[in-house]
C-alpha cells in the first residue's frame, strides 16, 4: 500500500471497526482494537456492535464509542428510518478508516455509505463485500485461523502486531459476584459448555452428563459450573443431573461480563465450538473442544488446538449448519465420552496447569486431535 494510503493512515484521527456479531468472532477480532490503540493512541476507536453483545466491550479500555446494530429492531420495516439516521450517524462521524472484519453484504454495505477516507476489509468473496473496499486482505492461507487473518489487516495498515496487551481486562463489579458465587478454597471449577449456535455443532448433552459423572468420580477436588443462555437451559438440566452436588447450573443467569469472569475462575473449559470457547481460550485457559462440522484449524481454540477432540470421518468438516449423512450427527455422536473424560483428567493432574500469558499467542499454532 502506497501513495494517498500511505499519507491518509500516518495520520488517522477516527477509526471505525464493523464487527457486529457473533460472541466468539468479536473476542477474536478484540486484539484488533488493542493493536490500533497502541500505534494511533490518540485516536478515537468506535466498534460496531449487535446491541445484544454490547454488554461485552462496554467500557473497553481502548473503545472510545460502541455503535449499536439493533438486528432484530431493525428487520421490521417500520422501524427502517432508525437504520437509516444510524447510518447518516456514522457518515457525519467522518471517519478516516473504516475497518470491515465481519465481511457480509450488510456489513460492507455500512462501511462503503459510512463515506470514510478509507476502506479496508477481508478479501472473502461470499456475498461479494470485496466490491467496496478500498483495499482487500485475502486469507494468509486456506486454513489460516480468524484471528490470524485480522491480524493481517493489520499488517496491511503498517500496525505493528505484538502480543503486549490484556485481551479481556477484568470487570470488577462482575468479578466481585463471580468471587462470592464461586469460592475457590482448593477447588478446580470446570467449566461446561454444552449449547452452540448450530444444532450440529453440540456434542450431546448426555455425553457432557457422562463426562461430568467419570471425571466427579475420580477426582475429589473439582466442581462444574454449567454455562449457556437461556435457550440451554435444558441441557444444563442434563449435564447436572449426572452429579448434582457437584454441578452449579449458571445457564441463563449470566451477563456477558459475568460470563467472562466466571471463565477467569475456572481452571479449564470443556464444550463446544462456541463464544464461551473463545472467551476462555483468550483469557489464555486451556480448553477442550468437541469440533463436528467445522474446521478447528479456522475457528478452534486459538493456539491451542492440540486438545480439539474431532472424529475422522470423510464428511468432516462439512462445514453446513445441517447434517445431511444417513447416521445425524456421527461427528459428535460418535465422539467418546470416555476420552474426552480421560483428556480432562489427565490435564487437571498436570502440576504445571496454568493459564497462558497473552505474549504465548504468538507461539506456533499446534494441531487438533484426530480420533480415528
Amino acid at each position: 500500500m502506497g501513495g494517498r494510503n500511505s499519507v491518509l493512515l500516518s495520520s488517522v484521527v477516527r477509526i471505525l471497526i464493523l464487527k457486529p456479531s457473533a460472541l466468539g468472532d468479536v473476542v477474536q477480532a478484540l486484539p484488533v482494537a488493542r493493536l490500533l490503540r497502541r500505534f494511533h493512541s490518540g485516536a478515537e476507536i468506535d466498534w460496531w456492535i449487535e446491541s445484544r453483545l454490547a454488554p461485552l466491550l462496554e467500557h473497553d479500555p481502548d473503545i472510545t464509542r460502541l455503535v449499536l446494530f439493533h438486528r432484530q429492531r431493525w428487520s421490521a420495516p417500520w422501524r427502517w428510518h432508525e437504520a437509516v439516521q444510524s447510518v447518516l450517524e456514522l457518515r457525519a462521524a467522518r471517519y478516516d478508516l473504516v475497518l470491515d472484519l465481519q465481511a457480509l453484504a450488510r456489513s460492507s454495505l455500512v462501511a462503503w455509505l459510512s463515506n470514510p477516507m478509507l476502506v479496508v476489509g477481508l478479501d472473502d468473496p461470499r456475498e461479494g463485500a470485496p466490491a467496496f473496499y478500498d483495499v482487500r486482505v485475502p486469507r494468509p492461507s486456506e486454513h489460516a485461523h480468524a484471528i490470524d487473518w485480522y491480524l493481517d489487516v493489520l499488517r496491511a495498515i503498517h500496525v505493528p502486531v505484538e502480543w503486549d496487551f490484556e485481551w479481556l481486562p477484568k470487570k470488577p463489579d462482575a468479578a466481585a459476584r463471580l468471587e462470592a458465587l464461586m469460592p475457590e478454597n482448593g477447588t478446580q471449577w470446570i467449566a461446561i459448555q454444552p449449547g452452540a449456535n448450530w444444532a450440529n455443532k453440540r456434542w450431546p448433552p448426555e455425553h457432557f452428563a457422562a463426562l461430568v459423572k467419570h471425571v466427579s468420580s475420580a477426582l475429589s477436588n473439582v466442581r462444574f459450573v454449567i454455562l449457556g443462555g437461556t435457550t440451554d437451559r435444558a441441557l444444563g438440566r442434563i449435564v447436572c443431573s449426572a452429579a448434582p452436588e457437584m454441578c452449579m447450573d449458571m445457564t441463563g443467569n449470566t451477563t456477558l461480563p459475568e460470563l467472562v469472569e466466571c471463565l477467569r475462575r475456572c481452571v479449564v473449559l470443556v464444550g463446544n465450538d462456541s463464544g464461551p470457547m473463545h472467551i476462555a481460550a483468550a483469557l489464555g485457559k486451556p480448553v477442550i473442544a468437541m469440533f463436528g462440522p467445522t474446521d478447528p484449524r479456522r475457528t478452534g481454540p486459538y493456539r491451542q488446538t492440540e486438545r480439539v477432540l474431532q472424529l475422522d470421518l470423510p464428511c468432516v468438516p462439512c462445514m453446513s449448519k445441517r447434517c445431511r449423512i444417513s447416521r445425524r450427527m456421527a461427528c459428535l455422536r460418535d465422539l467418546s465420552p470416555e476420552i474426552a473424560a480421560r483428556t480432562l483428567i489427565e490435564l487437571l493432574n498436570n502440576s504445571r496447569l496454568r493459564p497462558r500469558r497473552t505474549a504465548e499467542f504468538g507461539l506456533q499454532l499446534d494441531f487438533p486431535m484426530i480420533i480415528p
